[in-house]
């Protein structure tokens, strides 16, 4: 599938639907490794419990296909794809995106869900989309915005050890939504991607259930 943000791109969309037809749609939201095997892979299992589920390819502004494994080679490259596409470039593709699967469920509700850069984009939909609901999995610039309202429910999940968000930051997001569910794991960041080594299964499988009883509790 291809789709074309306002300003006139055009970008490729990986989507998986269920069996039946879907009430509810959701959106899965890149890290910056691109829309690799591993947020396929997302995509598909979403699919698999009756949602409509896509994934924007939010590099393509950079690079078609654009797919990168966890090295250090791959996280270098990846970082600069994300400064380059931008987080205002990016937020077109997804308004693109949700406005696409409203329009293929039922229910017209969608939800967006979102790891790593994702996360961040996940929370900013919810503050500037308006999405059914979103969810976040440690989004690195979530404090940035931590004082944007969101217009819909959120939830949030962090790792109690990811070296690259520290609590403060947790507890920016706190201060400002004191009544928003922030979960946190015993885990780093990436818990819950089974290709990094940083990877935590029990913390991925609790982090799972809890985002799907949200998302059927609010789509």
């Amino acid at each position: 599938m291809r789709l074309e943000a306002a300003d006139g791109h055009e970008f490729d969309v990986y989507s998986a639907a269920t069996a039946l037809p879907a009430k509810a749609a959701v959106v899965i939201v890149q890290e910056i490794f691109g829309v690799n095997s591993h947020i396929r892979s997302v995509v598909d299992d979403y699919a698999s419990q009756g949602f409509l589920a896509i994934a924007p390819a939010l590099f393509d502004r950079v690079e078609r296909n654009f797919q990168l494994g966890y090295g250090p080679e791959d996280r270098k490259k990846a970082i600069q794809a994300a400064t380059q596409v931008g987080l205002d470039a990016a937020l077109k593709d997804l308004q693109a995106a949700i406005r696409q699967a409203a329009e293929k469920c039922e229910s017209k509700k969608v939800g967006v869900i979102g790891f790593c850069w994702g996360g961040t984009l996940a929370w900013l939909a919810a503050t500037r989309l308006q999405p059914a609901a979103a969810v976040g999995y440690y989004g690195g610039q979530i404090s940035k915005f931590a004082a944007e309202k969101p217009t819909c429910p959120v939830m949030l999940h962090f790792g109690e050890k990811d070296a690259h968000i520290p609590m403060s930051e947790i507890d920016t997001i706190r201060r400002h939504h004191p009544d928003l569910p922030v979960f946190l794991y015993d885990a780093g960041h990436g818990f819950n991607c089974n290709q990094r080594e940083s990877y935590e299964p029990r913390s991925a499988a609790l982090a799972r259930q809890r985002t799907l009883e949200f998302l059927r509790q609010q789509l």
